[in-house]
């Protein structure tokens, strides 16, 4: 007793501070039950919700997707009128047809589609043993429109388009005759067999389907108008045909796709 009336302040002291840490350590659990409790009273009041359903989205994706498409007029097929490039109607048919590069009718619009050679061919076409030894010689020049003729010769006679050099093999029934051209000085090689043929000259094909015209046969110096113009066939060869307007001289080569 003497203790505890010497010492009273302190033992109720201490008394004071275990009911302290007391409300201290269970001050958790307090809190708990009470929120337990609010909740339990809240979900009683206010019921928690039914989450929303998911969003639709197509018809927003479908005009996001026309945008990254973006929609094109067709100035070009469908209309004449309003068109960034220049129409024009083919006089024959009616129909109508687009200039884009300036060139659907003008000259380069031509297109070649034939290319002929026109020969000369030198034959042997004979020989005659009456009164020596004379050789026939056959001579189709096809540039001059001229049909066959023949060339009497011996060897080393000089003719306007050849001379007999050379004899192989027999000469009453030779195997070959070596000619020598007198326009170029090339040798020609003829045999009974094989005639001798070179190029001399061209003929050519066109068309100009803006207008749907042709022509056939041609041949240098030959005229032939299209798309409002006047040409001449200037140049012929075995891969192009040159051709020069009329109005300015403007020379167009048109290339032959074999």
């Amino acid at each position: 007793m003497d203790f505890i009336k010497k010492h009273y302040e302190k033992v109720i002291l201490s008394l004071v501070l275990l009911g302290v840490v007391g409300a201290l350590v269970a001050l958790p659990f307090v809190i708990q039950k009470d929120k337990e409790d609010m909740d339990a009273i809240e979900s009683t009041i206010m019921p928690k919700p039914r989450p929303l359903d998911p969003l639709d989205m197509t018809p927003l994706d479908s005009v996001l997707e026309r945008v990254k498409a973006p929609y094109i007029l067709d100035f070009e097929t469908t209309n004449k009128i309003v068109n960034p490039v220049l129409w024009k109607k083919n006089v024959t048919s009616g129909d109508l047809f687009k200039i884009s590069t300036g060139h659907e009718i003008d000259a380069e619009a031509a297109v070649v589609t034939k290319i002929t050679p026109l020969y000369l061919i030198l034959s042997l076409d004979e020989v005659k043993t009456n009164t020596g030894v004379i050789y026939v010689i056959g001579v189709e020049r096809q540039a001059t429109s001229r049909g066959k003729q023949q060339r009497f010769a011996t060897v080393g006679e000089k003719k306007d388009l050849f001379t007999v050099i050379k004899v192989k093999g027999d000469p009453s029934a030779p195997d070959e005759l070596d000619l020598k051209l007198a326009d170029t000085g090339e040798t020609a090689v003829v045999t009974p067999r094989k005639p001798f043929m070179r190029a001399d000259a061209y003929t050519a094909d066109l068309k100009f389907d803006p207008e749907k015209v042709s022509t056939r046969n041609r041949r240098v110096g030959a005229r032939w108008s299209f798309g409002g113009e006047d040409y001449i066939i200037v140049a012929i060869n075995e891969n192009e045909v040159i051709l020069a307007a009329q109005s300015n001289q403007k020379k167009t080569i048109l290339h032959y796709q074999h």
